[in-house]
């Protein structure tokens, strides 16, 4: 198991947003969390790389990549952080320098050395997400669907286990938005985990996977319900 939750309690602050939280996700797995705005949902997927304490007090387990996020020290996050892959609604793209250099820059912070490996390894990437001829191009050169297939490059860069995502496709039009979480599911295939959040439920239809729900301070698995569930309920409360 590579994340596995078991009554965990989240907190945003001195704020409980989540009760007895039990969540897992396996190697290939396409794990979808639900929710409207204020539900948890980025605070839970903060936790798993450790922006968010969780407290050993109010938790029966939380581990994510063999580590007990409980006890764990803060010299070790960085190494927790680097098997991980993190995808954010608003790219976080660093505007000052090209795409090659963006992911240069993750490269030589995690440790890569060898000029010839780190221009390898951005071929690579780029060529996974469908954006070689893009390489030398400034963020503000892309379109939003451009910048977050770059996200997802920046992170395969390590070869992650576990890809979280929060909101990749927040920011993107419906097209765009299936084109992005195609990508996510074929990285999963491959056997990444992918933990993502969203308010996005038609793509949930297109792109199957399991589904979690969160609502008034609890998290449900609803994926057996999920087909029987009237979706145009689903989406109307996502807006709420």
């Amino acid at each position: 198991m590579l994340i596995e939750y078991k009554k965990a309690n989240i907190y945003q602050g001195d704020v409980l947003v989540l009760q007895d939280v039990d969540i897992h996700a396996e190697e290939g797995e396409l794990v979808y969390i639900i929710g409207k705005v204020g539900s948890g949902k980025s605070s839970l997927l903060k936790t798993m790389y450790c922006e968010l304490d969780l407290y050993p007090e109010n938790t029966e387990k939380a581990e994510v990549l063999g580590r007990n996020l409980l006890d764990i020290r803060r010299k070790e996050i960085p190494a927790l952080r680097k098997e991980m892959g993190i995808i954010f609604q608003d790219f976080q793209l660093l505007h000052d320098r090209s795409v090659y250099n963006n992911l240069r820059f993750v490269l030589r912070a995690t440790g890569w050395k060898k000029k010839d490996d780190i221009n390898n390894r951005i071929d690579e990437v780029l060529e996974a997400v469908g954006m070689s001829d893009k390489k030398d191009k400034m963020p503000n050169e892309l379109s939003g669907g451009e910048q977050q297939r770059v996200a997802i490059a920046r992170a395969l860069l390590n070869t992650p286990k576990v890809i979280v995502a929060d909101e990749p496709t927040g920011n993107l039009d419906p097209e765009t938005a299936s084109s992005i979480v195609k990508l996510l599911q074929d990285i999963a295939k491959k056997g990444t985990a992918v933990v993502m959040s969203t308010h996005n439920i038609p793509i949930i239809d297109q792109y199957p996977g399991t589904v979690y729900r969160c609502k008034e301070g609890k998290m449900t698995d609803i994926t057996k319900e999920y087909n029987k569930i009237d979706k145009k309920e689903l989406e109307e409360e996502q807006k709420d």
